[in-house]
């Protein structure tokens, strides 16, 4: 991989255009100059050597909601140290201690810091390839995250609300980005939240996420930028018997948030930039039908 100082030429699939990046040793984090990279190489050291450690060692001993005060603690020190402005909304529809499902837009990795300020003990729902990633595989292993397997995705499932159901048991939150990509607002949601939520008796905890693309736009681009916006907006709470009735009408919603031009900018999708991703489950949200047939034609072109 790429050492400290190895710049390379990244093109953004959003509005920043080419851009000179150092990247840190792995490839996936890196800044527009040498002194930034060297900063941010000693900040990832930190939360991701003995900051993460701390956590992990929490998992395998003592009460689980002293592991995820150390998660909170975490994400609020990393977010400091990315100076994120925070743009937060809707808090008082966070109802703790009830069975709650958050179902929320998803742009990137950081989304997971604007979720940890909910104030809920979060369980997430993650791709099990994410389990690739030497320190992010430690903390989902030794941390009991949720992880579903695109390849077997009925087994995948049951497992989900076997272990899903145990935790809301043990009063933790899950959460579930029901897009399961960060591709753009434009992907559908995918129904498989709203139907464990009827399943497990867990209210949705609808939530509008925007701008973490921004923070860090991996695997586009590995630069980690500061000093972004990120907007967040909760909605009031769906109880699990009209879950799946309203699922539609709880991804418009959220859908017409982040595109409102009040929160911060969201990601989208723009397959001539960022590929068309062959291969990889999504479809495209009807409400956006000239991407819906761009993506459509060229399936068609791949299947002849």
């Amino acid at each position: 991989m790429p050492p400290i100082g190895c710049p390379g030429v990244i093109t953004s699939a959003q509005s920043y255009g080419p851009e000179r990046v150092y990247r840190l040793p792995g490839g996936r984090m890196g800044s527009n100059t040498r002194l930034d990279a060297l900063r941010l190489s000693g900040a990832a050291a930190w939360y991701f050597g003995p900051r993460a450690r701390r956590i992990c060692r929490a998992a395998g001993s003592g009460p689980r909601h002293a592991l995820h005060e150390l998660e909170r603690s975490w994400a609020a020190d990393v977010s400091d140290y990315l100076r994120i402005r925070w743009d937060i909304a809707g808090l008082e529809n966070v109802v703790p201690g009830r069975r709650s499902i958050v179902v929320a837009l998803h742009e990137g990795f950081a989304d997971a810091l604007a979720l940890l300020r909910l104030g809920l003990d979060l369980r997430f729902v993650a791709r099990d390839e994410l389990a690739e990633w030497p320190t992010l595989g430690r903390y989902l292993s030794t941390t009991g995250q949720l992880l579903v397997e695109e390849a077997a995705p009925r087994s995948s499932y049951r497992r989900l609300i076997r272990d899903g159901g145990a935790a809301l048991d043990g009063g933790e939150a899950v959460v579930m980005f029901a897009q399961g990509s960060i591709l753009g607002v434009e992907t559908a949601f995918w129904p498989e939240a709203f139907r464990l939520a009827e399943l497990l008796d867990a209210w949705v905890v609808p939530v509008a996420l925007s701008g973490s693309h921004l923070v860090w736009e991996y695997p586009y681009t590995p630069l980690v930028r500061r000093d972004q916006r990120m907007s967040m907006r909760v909605l009031a709470g769906v109880p699990p018997q009209r879950a799946v009735a309203e699922a539609r009408s709880i991804e418009r919603e959220l859908k017409r948030f982040v595109l409102s031009g009040e929160m911060a900018s969201p990601r989208r999708f723009r397959p001539e930039v960022d590929g068309y991703w062959d291969g990889y489950r999504y479809e495209i949200d009807t409400d956006f039908p000239g991407l819906a047939a761009q993506v459509a034609e060229h399936r068609a072109a791949l299947a002849k």
